[in-house]
């Protein structure tokens, strides 16, 4: 695949992760989005939902991951994509070395908390057994906005 259609396609796939990014944020949560996709086909969708779940982990990455471990039968996602609007965290970072994802793509960078590149790099960690190809900085401004957004009504209340 040449670079511009990758590029289309990464466009494509973050703009579907932003919609349930906007879910997040209707259901009172950090607005992230995830999707995996594995030969064109989406085989697994989550956004943030640690709040009223309860749950520490329910970040968007590991929910999609999640729902395409069932959707798939196996909880090695291998030849998979996976696409977040915003830099995965340790915590979402070991869990796509885990489930052998082969490529992440994300929008908006972490400068706090992200281990792509922003704070620590864990995909390129030579110690660690599994590597995923990490491209960063699709779609970054509109992927910002959301977050952005979302904080600055936080911060109002």
């Amino acid at each position: 695949m040449d670079a511009d259609t990758q590029q289309q396609q990464d466009e494509h796939y973050i703009r579907l992760a932003l919609e349930l990014a906007r879910q997040a944020e209707q259901a009172g949560e950090v607005p992230v989005g995830a999707i995996v996709v594995k030969d064109g086909e989406i085989v697994g969708k989550g956004y943030n939902a640690p709040i009223s779940g309860h749950d520490p982990t329910a970040h968007a990455e590991i929910q999609a991951m999640r729902d395409a471990a069932q959707k798939l039968g196996n909880y090695r996602l291998v030849g998979c994509t996976l696409y977040v609007t915003l830099e995965p965290c340790a915590m979402c970072s070991g869990a796509i070395q885990h489930a052998r994802i082969a490529r992440l793509v994300f929008g908006a960078s972490d400068p706090k908390t992200g281990c792509c590149g922003s704070v620590i790099n864990l995909m390129d960690e030579a110690r660690l057994n599994h590597h995923c190809e990490a491209t960063g900085g699709v779609l970054t401004e509109e992927c910002g906005k959301v977050l952005s957004a979302f904080f600055a009504g936080r911060r109002k209340k």
